[in-house]
């Protein structure tokens, strides 16, 4: 099963120049954890709601402080058209549970999810086990923290 028979498409954007509250306001109403953050047509990063709450609030940003403050400017992707045990592995090795996934031309197509993948795929079901305990290990640094630059592939580098 590829991808694209899975992710969820056309997912709401954030801008970096929004105020967290707005992106927080998004979360809240969409019952999600994660957003890409774009500008220009391009994904300059991603900001979830535990980047709010430990890098924003726990430090004492408020509401108003730009998202493009607290984003992860290093996104951890996969292509559409990436089988999904493939995907599960890296998910695993890399310690997420969310991907964002992009189209041929590097343009954001969609996001993937450990659960969509589960849903979609029974025969997947021994492979998002293994990717989710994995994820789930105590004690590792998390990919997705920190404010790097540039955008990484969800593959991991041997």
């Amino acid at each position: 099963m590829k991808v694209s028979e899975c992710m969820t498409r056309d997912p709401r954007v954030a801008s970096p120049n929004q105020p967290l509250r707005t992106a927080a306001h998004i979360m809240e109403e969409m019952d999600i954890g994660f957003l890409p953050v774009g500008e220009n047509d391009r994904l300059v990063g991603v900001i979830t709601d535990r980047d709010i709450a430990m890098r924003g609030v726990s430090r004492g940003h408020d509401g108003n402080t730009q998202i493009g403050d607290l984003m992860s400017g290093r996104v951890r992707y996969c292509f559409e058209n990436d089988d999904v045990n493939s995907v599960l592995d890296n998910m695993g090795q890399l310690q997420v549970r969310r991907l964002v996934v992009l189209d041929q031309d590097k343009r954001l197509a969609g996001v993937v999810t450990i659960g969509d993948i589960s849903r979609a795929n029974n025969s997947s079901m021994p492979k998002t086990g293994a990717a989710l305990c994995e994820i789930s290990k105590n004690g590792t640094e998390h990919i997705q923290q920190g404010k790097g630059k540039g955008k990484s592939s969800a593959r991991a580098s041997s």
